[in-house]
């Protein structure tokens, strides 16, 4: 859908009536869901990082008999945030209406201010204006991407999982399942164990062949020199065309030199961890990525995410989305300077358990369901509660 389309059915949609000019916010409900990983011994790994469960935390926003759904990926914490500090500012006397969420999503950043926007503040956020967003939408009777500036009606994507403690069968099914789809571009963690990498990327090429362009990410594992190491020979050796977080993005000098020293067909990517606009700002003036990636789960949610989109296009850098695939299908349409999607394991698992109208990839790309308001999605209640933890 153009934006111009969108934008006109927006209007015919409140001109028809389908939002009062009084519609308040009457409920907000959140809850914490926490899923066990399906990896080797109920643990996944990367190259800085061990796990056995992924936590959803859930929000609902009420208003005018319809709901909007809204999450993040965190601490069951942020759900007590969320209570506490964010559903105030919805439901307080003189709040804005829940069809404007950027108003909405500017009064709780300013109610955090103390307690911590960046991190769990901004993940708090981020799915409070996920749902906001959804509900408006509902409220219009319009799929999400209809009522957002929509630059795009699909959004390609990467499969993403390999994680570093998985055997090389385990690892070879999953991208090569992937690849099998029609997906072609694949990733996998490195850095855990440096010196296994070369036979399981070499395992991964024999799996899927030369076509599907190979991904790597390392969580920040490595310090400089290492890394730069590794960048010749991830893309001399197998082919690699994507290092993500080579070392910690809090290092924006070692970003800055590995992007200019790594072949130049391997990209240098980072952004995932970037909670406020200016996380964002200082690796794009440091020239610290080729490509730059933001969370909408993280970022502040879909108003931060267009805030970050301008940005990207200001500066001539693309964005990726990394995860959420199933919220982001439709948010990351918006982006102009749009590159890809990561279609992670984990949150693909989790959404396909939790809800019904998750998309699946179709010829390497997601396309936005439009055939259903909001984001599409609605909660499976019956087979969530299993997993609830507030």
């Amino acid at each position: 859908m153009c934006p111009a389309a969108a934008t006109a059915d927006v209007r015919r949609g409140a001109a028809a009536g389908g939002v009062r000019g009084d519609v308040a916010v009457d409920r907000v409900d959140v809850g914490a869901f926490r899923v066990p990983t399906d990896g080797p011994g109920g643990r996944e790994q990367d190259g800085t990082l061990d796990w056995d469960s992924t936590t959803l935390v859930l929000v609902q926003v009420g208003a005018g008999g319809r709901t909007g759904i809204g999450y993040t990926y965190g601490d069951v914490s942020l759900a007590a945030l969320v209570s506490s500090r964010l559903a105030p500012v919805l439901t307080e006397p003189g709040a804005p209406p829940p069809t404007a969420p950027p108003a909405l999503w500017r009064r709780m950043v300013d109610r955090i201010r103390n307690t911590g926007r960046p991190g769990g503040g901004a993940m708090a956020v981020s799915a409070v204006d996920i749902a906001l967003w959804d509900l408006r939408a509902r409220l219009l009777d319009l799929p999400l991407v209809g009522t957002l500036p929509a630059f795009h009606d699909r959004v390609p994507v990467y499969g993403s999982g390999g994680f570093t403690n998985y055997g090389l069968d385990r690892l070879t099914e999953q991208l090569g399942g992937w690849a099998g789809q029609g997906v072609p571009r694949l990733k996998l963690k490195t850095g855990r164990d440096p010196e296994r990498d070369p036979e399981r990327l070499s395992a991964v090429r024999r799996a899927v062949g030369d076509a599907p362009e190979l991904f790597t990410d390392a969580n920040g594992a490595f310090g400089r020199k290492e890394a730069l190491y590794w960048a010749r020979r991830y893309a001399d050796d197998w082919d690699v065309r994507w290092f993500e977080e080579p070392v910690t993005s809090d290092d924006l000098a070692g970003l800055r030199l590995l992007r200019d020293r790594a072949p130049a067909r391997l990209e240098i990517a980072a952004g995932e961890y970037g909670y406020v606009i200016d996380d964002f700002v200082r690796l794009v003036e440091a020239g610290a990525v080729d490509c730059l990636q933001a969370d909408v789960t993280r970022c502040g949610g879909i108003t931060g995410l267009l805030r970050v989109a301008g940005l990207a296009a200001a500066h001539h850098v693309d964005l990726s989305a990394h995860c959420a695939p199933a919220v982001s299908a439709h948010a990351f349409c918006a982006v102009e300077r749009l590159r890809h999607l990561e279609y992670f394991h984990d949150h693909v698992r989790i959404e396909r358990m939790l809800f019904d109208g998750a998309p699946v990839p179709d010829g390497g790309v997601l396309r936005p369901d439009t055939g259903r308001p909001g984001h599409g999605l609605e909660v499976r209640w019956a087979d969530a509660e299993r997993y609830r933890v507030a």
